[in-house]
């Protein structure tokens, strides 16, 4: 029997090291994290609502259009996917239907966070948490709502009340959210190397996860090296793979505006493309379906008369 993809997760995070996760996007941006050799991806939903909508994350992309994006990921390859969960979409029990459909769509894991409603991306202002009690109840009903599916899927407790409230506050929630059973931790925005420190000393047997938002985040880019040291288990990189593609778009743009293509070995061969998007794949699948009958065209269907009846002529082909 097939490893489900959240076993798969768990087997990640059990497995010694650090490991480190490009977000995706799309089924495309998903394959091409696979095929670098990554062990997982994430979906962002900064990169989502970016790519899919053209908007800022702010809330305005929906449930719906978050939930049909990851199923289009998850289709595209075979590593597992965690789900950028937001805030749950509600309450409670929205949460809960929040779960149950990514367990049926079939990701691995999700984050969730205790963001208010409209939330906003984890680095940017503006950003409000419900109250604690709410918080913890949030990661509640999601454990709820796997133990009653019958699923493994990994709940993944973030916080972003460092930048809404204080540092001292995002380890009480975490510390929390442990007791309340998630199984990794994701405090967001940690401003230094002594909080993310601090932040891996608390729930020690809970694996904490570190996000290194690239461009000019508040958290300190560090190595894998130096994540692993510190105690963290998972690395995500939430921007690079939407960033170089906004880069790479420009470029093109640029060049084919001042009446050039792009410069060889700023875009893949035709072959390569082919490749990547499984032309070569689908042909020798094609294969193995492939009969010997020929295919009926008009050069060789000839028409006959077949009756008359009241002066008209009633005809029939035979190929």
């Amino acid at each position: 029997m097939a490893e489900s993809p959240a076993k798969a997760l768990r087997r990640i995070l059990d497995s010694p090291g650090v490991h480190l996760g490009p977000a995706c996007f799309d089924a495309l941006s998903a394959k091409l994290v696979e095929r670098a050799g990554f062990d997982y991806c994430f979906t962002s939903g900064f990169s989502i609502s970016a790519a899919r909508l053209g908007l800022p994350d702010v809330g305005l992309i929906s449930y719906g259009e978050m939930l049909d994006q990851g199923r289009q990921i998850i289709q595209a390859v075979s590593i597992p996917v965690i789900a950028d969960g937001d805030n749950g979409y509600g309450n409670a029990m929205n949460i809960k239907r929040t779960v149950r459909d990514a367990i049926r769509a079939g990701f691995a894991g999700i984050f969730l966070e205790d963001q208010v409603s409209p939330k906003a991306c984890g680095h940017t202002r503006g950003r409000k948490v419900v109250p604690r009690e709410e918080a913890v109840m949030r990661i509640k009903a999601a454990i709820d709502a796997r133990k009653e599916s019958g699923s493994d899927i990994v709940i993944i407790a973030r916080t972003d009340s460092r930048q809404a409230v204080s540092f001292d506050e995002s380890l009480w929630r975490s510390q929390a959210f442990a007791d309340a059973g998630a199984e990794v931790l994701f405090i967001d925005a940690l401003t230094s190397k002594e909080e993310m420190k601090a932040f891996c000393e608390i729930a020690p047997s809970v694996p904490k996860m570190a996000n290194m938002l690239e461009g000019g985040g508040k958290t300190p880019i560090l190595s894998p090296t130096e994540l692993e040291d510190i105690g963290f288990k998972i690395v995500v990189y939430p921007l690079s793979l939407i960033g170089v593609s906004i880069r790479a778009m420009q470029n093109a743009l640029t060049a084919i505006k001042g009446g050039q293509i792009p410069s060889h070995g700023s875009i893949p061969s035709f072959e390569e493309i082919k490749e990547i998007v499984g032309f070569n794949s689908y042909y020798e699948e094609e294969k193995r379906y492939a009969t010997n009958t020929h295919q009926v065209s008009s050069q060789n269907v000839v028409p006959l008369v077949w009756a008359k009846s009241d002066g008209l002529v009633l005809l029939r082909t035979w190929g």
